[in-house]
């Protein structure tokens, strides 16, 4: 089975490594890791195209795996990162199963320290939005989409 390995893990400054390590790791388990950075990408143009190269590339990759397996911990903030959440919203809809790691599957509204009461039983941030309360460890869109794991990357390998 192909693997899409989606997650903020590229930003990370060892990001080749990981990726390996991933890959090694679908290996182990009987699978193929498909790894964004293992897109070549002609880095001598404008950014803009660079990016636009990237994006197809990665498409083209999601398109090509069975599956998606997406690391959701928080980045840069209380959400996922943005461009893993995108991935995997596309994954749904061209029909592929998805599954989601995080450390921490508590719920959702666990992660504010400051929350408001309001009424009909509703909660808001310290800014006044409203925060979900579903029990889910992150956004509804995406716990209602991919099955989430408690765990890193190899806890999903051994559900799957």
């Amino acid at each position: 089975m192909k693997i899409y390995i989606a997650g903020p893990d590229v930003f990370e400054q060892n990001s080749i490594e990981i990726g390996e390590d991933y890959s090694k790791l679908c290996k182990m388990y009987g699978h193929e890791g498909l790894y964004p950075l293992d897109n070549v990408v002609d880095f001598n143009q404008a950014k803009q195209k660079i990016a636009q190269d990237i994006f197809h590339a990665n498409l083209k990759l999601i398109k090509d795996a069975d599956i998606v397996i997406a690391n959701l911990n928080t980045f840069r903030g209380k959400e996922a990162d943005s461009g893993t959440v995108w991935e995997c919203g596309f994954a749904s809809a061209l029909g592929k199963k998805v599954y989601g790691y995080m450390q921490s599957t508590a719920a959702y509204i666990d992660n504010f320290d400051e929350v408001t009461t309001l009424t009909d039983g509703l909660y808001a941030d310290k800014d006044g939005k409203i925060i979900e309360d579903f029990d889910y460890p992150i956004n509804l869109m995406i716990a209602c989409s991919a099955e989430i794991v408690a765990g890193g990357f190899e806890d999903v390998l051994k559900l799957i």
